[in-house]
């Protein structure tokens, strides 16, 4: 089996059966959260196929909302998916945003932080856009805790072949806790900073539910799985399968778990 494979975002369509169904439900309980007020100057960092965005349009009320993401395709697929004139959506580096200072009331990330190669610099530039008394937060999966969906995934494929810690997302982004996301926000000079965990149901109907998503290829375990001889993905898939819990009917109920951050700028 392989021991490392680049992470891949090239495919909205391959991504939403993946994480984009459930990271909607995140969002709606992240924004909640938040308590934004109506008529909020928004920028979503990391907007992926555009999820968070969504979110924002249907629940915060907003007057604009500026989405950046790297990836020209989920860039694309967002602007096909999220038809609102008050969203723009752009290609731009989270650690180098176009943003003047102090031009955004409430700047936040979902999902993303963590695949920034200097998350410390995405979150300076989240910082330095931000008016001063507005809002700076984010959310990220809990990898080695109760994102469930895939903490069994990568369980069984360490089972198989222990080279696949390499690319486990636990091990690999440590700053998935809570602890490490409020230091990386008092670090930014963020005042006022709290954590929350967020837990949404993830309900599959049955296992070729679970499963399928994968194949597509996008991020570190998809990504590994479709690196995998045949015979190898059949070896993992088989371990998966032995390991869930499902139920009479054959359905599966996980939890995903993901941690939100949240800090003023001064």
């Amino acid at each position: 089996m392989p021991s490392a494979a680049a992470d891949v975002w090239a495919s909205g369509d391959a991504y939403e059966p993946y994480i984009g169904r459930w990271s909607r439900l995140v969002a709606r309980e992240f924004l909640a959260w938040l308590g934004a007020p109506p008529g909020a100057r928004w920028l979503d960092v990391g907007c992926g196929t555009g999820a968070l965005t969504e979110a924002i349009m249907g629940a915060g009320s907003p007057a604009r909302v500026q989405a950046v993401d790297p990836s020209l395709e989920y860039v694309r697929f967002a602007r096909r998916r999220v038809r609102d004139g008050r969203a723009a959506f752009i290609v731009a580096d989270a650690q180098a945003l176009p943003q003047p200072p102090r031009s955004i009331d409430v700047a936040v990330s979902g999902l993303a932080l963590n695949f920034v190669a200097r998350p410390h610099l995405a979150l300076a530039e989240l910082a330095r856009v931000a008016r001063p008394g507005g809002i700076v937060a984010a959310y990220v999966w809990d990898y080695a805790g109760r994102m469930e969906l895939i903490r069994y995934f990568w369980d069984a494929a360490a089972s198989l072949d222990p080279r696949a810690a390499e690319l486990d997302e636990a091990p690999r982004f440590p700053i998935c806790h809570p602890d490490a996301l409020a230091a990386l926000f008092r670090d930014a000079r963020l005042r006022d900073v709290e954590t929350l965990p967020i837990d949404v149901p993830t309900r599959f109907r049955d296992f070729d539910d679970y499963w399928r998503p994968f194949l597509g290829g996008q991020g570190p375990a998809p990504g590994y799985a479709v690196s995998l001889s045949d015979e190898c993905r059949t070896a993992l898939r088989e371990r998966i399968r032995a390991a869930l819990p499902v139920a009479a009917d054959g359905s599966i109920h996980l939890v995903a778990r993901a941690w939100a951050v949240r800090g003023t700028p001064a």
